[in-house]
């Protein structure tokens, strides 16, 4: 799909589902259209009336009703390829399902696997659904040519707060009107209650972790494995992993390490930054600590700098994180635990979590394969650019970097052309 740009999608017939929080689908939606495509979008709440509010079909009715109105639309618009934001939550696992019944075309789009700088778009699914190969010889027996230089986007976390706000605003006051819809997440205006949160522990955690960094990139360089978290609610927790809930990952990863690890190495877990304001687990881990008696060996972080630690972990644990990738990137040992795109011989540890603690420090990366594993996907699943702040290219709307002959020609002529396909369709 990304390999042919938006000329994969010329003259199609394409249904948006829900997009990330913000204009993002409103602004694709034209450029689809200026390319020939007929686009159709469908609303759940009032957060999605808001960035998409004309030529969209709002759905009010109950989550029982939805695989019949969304088989009934698909039939009465011809619809051939289905476009939605994740593939895990209820109303877009029911699209997939019928998507691959009905032989439809489908583009998932995904927060980047690569970060910053880049979002995902892949056919069928992302994460635990991607069709990319997990066999280190379908890399190793293919050149991909170099991706192009990278675009930097800036100022797109301020971007996505400031749409998450009104998104969820929005929703609220419309609620009467879509009364019947249930959100993946808690849709309410108490949302921004961790929010506030997290901005003061922020800066609590950062005087109370003062001087933690400099001990791990000293003393203990070398001697510790780092254990990044993911978000509670994360469909790489819920979907992608047995472990339902990131306390249960918490338990398995210090159990284990505390009956198989050399006596001398550190444990280090570091919260998700976006977690900030929603979960504490210090408690819990100060319980595992006495439990397991691994005084002084046990440690819970939040902010230090990501890259750092991994240059100077003995090792790495995740589920599945983009965090991966990153500790792949630094040649740092990587035990996957949950379902990753990256997680196969050559790149990540094969045995058992027990093994890996006494194994870590003679896993080698493979950079050919990494090489070309990474470039394969920036070429074939990642688009410079960013959901909540556009790049500034000449015609986009959406301001994605597309393969350079399907850029669009100026963006006068496409909001031109985009707002006479949308009257005709």
């Amino acid at each position: 799909m990304i390999a042919s740009g938006l000329d994969a999608l010329r003259g199609k017939r394409v249904l948006l589902l829900q997009s990330p929080v913000g204009p993002f689908f409103r602004r694709l939606a034209q450029d689809l259209c200026w390319i020939g495509a007929q686009v159709c979008k469908i609303n759940f709440n009032g957060g999605d009336l808001l960035f998409y509010p004309f030529d969209a079909i709002n759905y009010r009715g109950s989550p029982q009703d939805w695989p019949e109105f969304l088989d009934r639309v698909i039939t009465e618009r011809k619809i051939e390829v289905l476009m939605m934001f994740g593939d895990c939550r209820p109303i877009h696992r029911v699209a997939r399902q019928i998507a691959s019944f009905r032989g439809l075309e489908v583009g998932v789009f995904e927060e980047g696997y690569i970060r910053p700088h880049f979002v995902t778009l892949e056919r069928f699914g992302v994460n635990g659904h991607s069709q990319l190969p997990r066999s280190p010889l379908f890399y190793l027996n293919r050149e991909v040519e170099e991706p192009p230089p990278v675009r930097r986007v800036d100022g797109a976390f301020a971007s996505a707060a400031l749409w998450a706000v009104l998104y969820y605003v929005a929703s609220a006051l419309l609620w009467p009107w879509f009364r019947r819809y249930r959100h993946h997440r808690r849709l309410s205006l108490l949302e921004g209650w961790p929010w506030l949160r997290g901005f003061w522990r922020k800066a609590w955690f950062a005087w109370r972790e003062r001087g933690i960094e400099q001990r791990l990139t000293g003393e203990l360089s070398g001697r510790f494995f780092l254990v990044p978290l993911q978000v509670h609610n994360d469909a790489q927790i819920r979907t992608h992993s047995g472990f339902d809930t990131v306390t249960k990952f918490i338990h398995y990863v210090v159990r284990s390490f505390a009956v198989s690890a050399p006596p001398d190495t550190h444990l280090v877990i570091k919260h998700h930054p976006m977690d900030r304001g929603y979960h504490d687990y210090r408690d819990l881990i100060r319980r595992l600590e006495r439990s397991y008696a691994l005084g002084g060996r046990l440690h819970y972080i939040h902010d230090q700098h990501l890259p750092t630690l991994l240059r100077h972990a003995r090792g790495c644990v995740v589920v599945n994180s983009t965090v991966g990738m990153s500790a792949l990137f630094h040649n740092t040992p990587l035990k996957v635990c949950g379902s990753a795109i990256y997680d196969m011989p050559g790149l990540s540890y094969t045995g058992s979590l027990k093994q890996f603690w006494t194994d870590a420090p003679g896993v080698v990366v493979d950079r050919e394969l990494f090489r070309r594993f990474r470039d394969y996907l920036v070429k074939r699943t990642q688009l410079n650019g960013s959901f909540y702040r556009r790049l500034d290219l000449p015609g986009s709307h959406a301001g994605l970097v597309w393969p350079r002959s399907t850029q669009l020609s100026t963006r006068g002529s496409g909001k031109a052309r985009s707002q006479a396909v949308a009257r005709e369709a």
